[in-house]
């Protein structure tokens, strides 16, 4: 631990961030897992599933959360599975 009051700060201080930012990683997970489950599925909710698991995948790159190519070759995958799913 910490003895210097700015460097104690700073652990508070990462210890938030870290918990703020599993969450948002834990929900974009979750996001991305419906959608690729509605695309599997072919459900009737698939598109608006994709439409908000892109929104999260945006949000969390523009965070900084993932890395931008990350989120583009997912959504990217999961609107080509769609595409494929809907051709059939």
């Amino acid at each position: 631990m910490p003895n210097i009051k700015s460097a104690k700060k700073r652990v508070i201080i990462s210890e938030k961030k870290t918990a703020r930012n599993a969450s948002a990683k834990s929900s974009l997970r979750t996001s991305v897992k419906k959608a690729r489950l509605a695309i599997a599925g072919s459900d009737a909710g698939s598109a608006e599933a994709l439409k908000a698991a892109c929104i999260k995948l945006d949000k969390a790159a523009a965070k900084g959360l993932i890395h931008k190519n990350k989120a583009a070759r997912t959504k990217s995958r999961m609107t080509k599975a769609l595409n494929a799913a809907n051709a059939q």
